[in-house]
């Protein structure tokens, strides 16, 4: 029997929240030269709340897919909306009040949660069950945060670029990042078909099947190591941000080796727990003074 901690985990997908939160305190560091863990923390907290009110809306999917701790959702769906609804208001009101470039960032970040999670758009349809813009609107989810709060304190004048640093390095992240985020996607969704199919929510796995979403997969990865490395040839990525072409190998050797046996949740949460471990890895090479970095 799984424990509460293992349960709670999975209701806040705590797995996203971490690599969303390294995430933003990494490229907080490669684009100001200064670590700053209120950002991070931020990122921490509204992917939290999106993640939330996500498990609150998908219920049906969910079970069909066996996740962990859809009972508990289900049996307290009413608290999880309303209490998260009134954090987010909150911390809206708090965040503006300390970095007021950040909010237009969160507010276009929620709107874009409520679209994918919630039936908002005409036909009363949403983002998620949307062909292509499912994967799209989670990655530009995650650039609005790990990209865009860092480059808000720079905007803001809190910030600024360090030496070795420039827009064209931000242009070569932003590729690698975004890509090799849509991998993570396209992996979920391998898992999550049965369910998806039972929604109607049509992914890549669902409308072209497993083996062409393997494909887009290996091509996203392959993306996104090629982003890095025309970068650091052309000059515009430093060697410290070209060492992150270690991820995408990584990833794809661990899913791959999943998918052979047939991928599960647990398989998809490592994958994500693997990412937040190399970035805090990066970190702890940062903090030795060991070179490269």
């Amino acid at each position: 029997m799984p424990s509460s901690v293992a349960v709670l985990a999975s209701v806040g997908r705590l797995h996203i929240v971490a690599i969303a939160a390294l995430g933003t305190f990494t490229f907080t560091w490669l684009f100001t030269g200064h670590h700053d863990p209120r950002l991070a923390a931020l990122a921490a907290l509204d992917w939290f709340l999106v993640n939330l009110l996500n498990r609150v809306v998908d219920l049906k999917e969910d079970a069909a897919n066996h996740v962990l701790g859809t009972d508990l959702v289900a049996r307290h769906r009413r608290a999880f909306l309303w209490g998260g609804l009134a954090v987010l208001l909150a911390s809206l009101v708090l965040g503006h009040l300390w970095l007021a470039t950040l909010t237009p960032l969160r507010v276009a970040f929620h709107a874009l949660g409520l679209a994918y999670n919630w039936p908002l758009l005409p036909g009363g349809r949403r983002l998620k069950a949307l062909y292509f813009f499912k994967n799209t609107a989670s990655a530009i989810g995650f650039m609005l945060t790990v990209f865009g709060f860092p480059l808000a304190a720079i905007v803001a004048g809190a910030a600024a670029f360090p030496a070795g640093v420039t827009w064209a390095t931000v242009g070569f992240a932003a590729g690698f990042f975004f890509l090799f985020e849509l991998s993570y996607e396209v992996i979920y969704d391998l898992r999550d078909a049965e369910g998806d199919a039972l929604a109607g929510v049509r992914t890549y796995p669902v409308v072209h099947g497993p083996q062409v979403a393997l494909r887009i997969t290996d091509a996203l990865l392959v993306g996104s190591a090629l982003c890095l490395a025309v970068g650091y040839a052309l000059g515009p990525v430093p060697w410290r941000l070209f060492v992150m072409i270690l991820g995408p190998g990584l990833q794809a050797a661990l899913y791959k080796r999943a998918v052979a046996r047939g991928i599960t949740s647990r398989d998809c949460v490592n994958i994500t727990w693997l990412g937040a471990g190399l970035l805090l890895a990066y970190h702890g090479w940062i903090v030795a003074g060991l070179p490269g970095v």
